[in-house]
Order: structure tokens, then sequence, then C-alpha cells
């Protein structure tokens, strides 16, 4: 595969084209949100639960510390509004914390921050915030939690969805029970390892000239568009879904395949790995019960976009940004068709 860093094309010249875009350049985010903070190391022993940042959920509702409703409008068409702050717990001792009781379902033990413990726990769901205390989704906390929080949530989100679905071995139907020093769940009975797992999707931009072709599922917010996605199948490359997603979606072709950047998404459990492209023949037929509406937008009129949380956001923007930059250069459509 090739790889597209500050513009440069590892692959020969007579495979892909030089991208048409610098990847990573994302409106002045240094990662993409969800990725592996600096500074945490992942690990999996630790003495009882104590002194460290705590990430407890009840659902997919992280439990913070929160300020007023924000006046700033939001980025998410899926979120009305956001506070103007919001910070995790932090346990200063290990004189005996215990986030909310004797109620946690499971704890795991996630790793540490800056020489600092993490730990997720789940409570049920019918569980109060305590004082002072909110409990809020990860978009919401989008912008306003410390990145490097908002990425181990995501992450403590995920850990702790696995656990609590492999309680049980789903080949022989025993009890399973996590090794120690490992993040796994082991079934005594038959030996059935299962490890955390993540769904890996593709996600393409497709490119005609000086459009870009957008498309929206019956779920998306009004008026939103985005690039298309579909989840790898078994035996098939990243590109070979790639191509065979866009064509089942939109009934369009490409080529010119181009890897832009990946991303962690914990809604539930995906990586997102996105490309460029170019269209390379077919009329544009959205696939019933999947695409409400797909079509060519002109990169200087783009319809309502994602959120900035997602690479989707960051992928179409920094397209976006190299083709009317390119376009404007050279005075006119010659410059990018």
């Amino acid at each position: 595969m090739a790889i597209i860093r500050d513009g440069i094309c590892s692959a020969p010249a007579d495979l892909w084209a030089p991208l048409v875009i610098t990847a990573g350049k994302l409106g002045g985010m240094p990662q993409l949100p969800f990725s592996s903070p600096d500074g945490f190391v992942q690990l999996t022993l630790a003495e009882a639960p104590g002194a460290g940042h705590w990430f407890v959920f009840r659902g997919d509702q992280l439990l913070v510390e929160i300020g007023p409703p924000s006046p700033e409008p939001t980025d998410d068409l899926r979120v009305r509004i956001r506070p103007s702050w919001a910070r995790v717990p932090l346990q200063k001792n290990n004189t005996g914390y215990d986030p909310l009781g004797s109620k946690a379902l499971r704890t795991l033990y996630l790793g540490r921050l800056a020489g600092i413990d993490c730990w997720a726990t789940e409570v049920p769901r019918d569980t109060d915030a305590p004082a002072g205390m909110n409990w809020e989704g990860l978009r919401t906390l989008f912008s306003v939690l410390d990145d490097t929080h908002l990425a181990l949530a995501g992450r403590a989100i995920q850990l702790l969805d696995w656990d609590r679905a492999h309680q049980f071995c789903g080949r022989c139907g025993a009890p399973t029970a996590p090794k120690p020093d490992e993040r796994v769940r082991v079934c005594p009975a038959c030996k059935l390892s299962v490890y955390p797992r993540i769904s890996p999707a593709v996600m393409a931009l497709v490119q005609r000239g000086r459009e870009l072709l957008l498309g929206r599922g019956a779920h998306f917010p009004a008026g939103m568009y985005s690039a298309l996605a579909g989840f790898v199948e078994p035996g098939e490359t990243l590109e070979q879904c790639l191509a065979r997603e866009v064509l089942e979606e939109v009934g369009v072709r490409i080529n010119n395949i181009r890897y832009f950047d990946s991303q962690p998404w914990p809604f539930p459990n995906s990586l997102m790995i996105a490309f460029v492209c170019d269209w390379a023949g077919g009329d544009v037929t959205p696939q019933p019960g999947e695409i409400e509406a797909a079509e060519w937008f002109d990169v200087f009129h783009l319809p309502r976009l994602p959120s900035k949380i997602s690479i989707a956001r960051g992928l179409i923007d920094a397209v976006a940004h190299q083709m009317r930059e390119t376009y404007s250069r050279n005075g006119g459509a010659k410059g990018i068709e």
C-alpha cells in the first residue's frame, strides 16, 4: 500500500499517482480524536483499584464533573448543546476510593497516563450521578473534555463492552475468566481465548474534476452528507473493499486509490481507514435501504458536513482545501480536471 505523509507517495510513480492532499493536517488538530495519546502506557496488571483517573460509564455515558452550558454553537448536528467544561474524576490517594459506592459491575485497569493509573468502571443504568457531576455521551464531550482523557474514554468504553459481552464462552457456554497478565478472557473448559476486537471499515472520498461525491444515510441529521464508508469483509484487501462498497452504495467505479489516515472509532468498536480515489465511470445510483441520497458537489459549494470529531470531516476538509487552492491558483477548472 502506498503511504502518503507530508505530500509524498511511497509507491512507485506508475502504481499510484501522488496524493492531492497532505494527510494529517486536520484543522489544526495534532491527531484525530480517540487516537492513543502520547504518554499513555497500556497495562493489565495493577494492585487493587485506588488513586488515578476514573472512567466510569453508565451504558455509553461517561461520569464527569461538568460546567454550565456553553453559549457556543456545536459543530455536531447530533449534539444540541455542550457544557463549557468537563473533567473525569481524579482520586489522589489510595484510601479505599470507590467512584459510586459498591455499584460497580466491572472494573478494568487501563494502564498509566504520565505515570498516573487509569481505571474503567461500569455501573448499572439506573445509577444517579453524584452531586456536581453528570452523565454525558462522548460526542457531547468532544472539544470540552481534555483530548487525552477523551481518547482514553474511547478506549475504556470499548474494553468494558468487550468484557461484558464475553462473560461466557461463545463455543461451549462455560463462564470465562480474565488472564491477569494479558487483555484476554479464557474459557477454562474448551480453552477458547477472546481478545478485544475491532471492526475495520474503509472510507472513500471520490473526486471527479472539481467535484466530490458525498452521500447520506437515512439516520443522518437533516441536510448532512459525508464520505462513503463500509465494513471490510473476510478475504478482502482494504482496496478491494473500497471498490466494492462504492460500487454497491452508489453504482460508481473508482481508481487511483490513495491512503489518507486512520482513526479509532468507539461507536461501538471500529477502526476507520480513509482513502481518496478518482471516479472511473458510472452514474450515481443510491443503494435502496442503505443510501438515502448521493450527489456530486462542487468543492466551493459543499453541503452540511459531519462534526470534526470524525475522520470523515478531516478527510473532506483536507481534500477540499487542497482542491480549492489548486483551482484558485490556476484560475479555473483546468487546474483540477
